[in-house]
């Protein structure tokens, strides 16, 4: 079964490709540069107040960006595997909300910039504590709906099968990182911090080729139906 006409599959995977862009380049801000740059102290994230303010916001653009994201790959894979589409779907939707909720907690953070009480910088670092938290349940779910997404890559050839194993990695690799990190051996380890490279391979990877090619027509490897 084919979704679609080949040019029907372009023109989805390119917007897929789009939304992926905006999930990859609003994350790359607000949860690598923005913490570089801020440090986790009241002081500096006063300081930078603005620079804040800005990454909850990409925060924010990454999550509805997110949502939207496996709905527009579910028109591009959907008929590969329906089930499997469906739980891709499912496990990227359910991290949402929870990223949200953890959100709160940056923004309850930001209503301490301008407060010079004595019990502010504890307050300040209890609230980001409970962001990070909220991130490492919430990036559970952001490894796990890779290792739908990727099978379906592979089985598919729609988009190079090199990526989606690198994606299926990448969603082991996540995993391997929220439960490691509760070992103390572990979380303390180098190695523990290289586990989810193949999956910025991967979607980074991913999000190019769809942006420039859009999704390849049909199965490799699969010969169309006869026609009766």
């Amino acid at each position: 079964m084919i979704a679609g006409s080949g040019n029907d599959l372009r023109r989805d995977g390119r917007i897929s490709g789009a939304l992926y862009l905006v999930v990859v380049l609003a994350g790359m801000f607000c949860l690598a540069y923005v913490p570089s740059k801020l440090g986790g102290t009241l002081a500096e994230a006063s300081a930078h107040a603005d620079l804040f303010r800005t990454g909850i916001a990409a925060f924010m653009l990454m999550q509805v960006a997110f949502l939207l994201l496996p709905l527009a790959l579910y028109r591009v894979l959907g008929d590969v595997d329906r089930c499997a589409a469906m739980l891709m779907v499912a496990l990227a939707a359910v991290s949402v909300p929870i990223g949200l909720v953890a959100l709160a907690q940056r923004m309850e953070a930001l209503s301490l910039l301008q407060d010079a009480g004595a019990n502010a910088d504890a307050a300040f670092a209890l609230c980001l504590q409970r962001y990070s938290h909220g991130l490492r349940i919430a990036s559970l779910f952001w490894g796990l709906w890779l290792l739908p997404f990727g099978w379906l890559v592979l089985r598919s050839g729609r988009i190079p099968r090199v990526l989606g194993l690198l994606l299926v990695l990448g969603g082991i690799g996540y995993v391997v990182q929220v439960f490691g990190g509760l070992v103390p051996d572990l979380a303390d380890s180098a190695l523990i911090g290289y586990v989810r490279l193949p999956a910025a391979f991967g979607e980074i990877g991913s999000c190019l080729w769809l942006l420039v090619f859009g999704a390849r027509a049909g199965r490799i490897g699969v010969s169309p139906p006869a026609n009766p």
